[in-house]
């Protein structure tokens, strides 16, 4: 069974019961993102740690580390 006929079977019965209708699956999963991204910052800040550092900054730091002087490491075991 997927969400959306436990939403209908839930709709069914709070109908029947005389309750609010729950909510329609994914209604809301953004409200839930900003939450979990707040509290990340939020716990950042406890912390001591920067609050705020967006996902390109972090993921260009990643890809353009600084390379290593020398020549390349030749293969082991030869």
């Amino acid at each position: 069974m997927d969400a959306f006929q436990q939403h209908m079977i839930d709709s069914y019965r709070a109908v029947r019961l005389g309750e609010a209708p729950p909510p329609l699956p994914g209604r809301y999963d953004l409200a839930v993102i900003r939450d979990l991204r707040d509290r990340r910052r939020f716990d950042a800040v406890i912390a001591g740690r920067p609050a705020r550092r967006r996902w390109r900054t972090a993921l260009r730091g990643l890809l353009h580390r600084p390379r290593r002087s020398g020549p390349p490491p030749g293969p082991s075991g030869a």
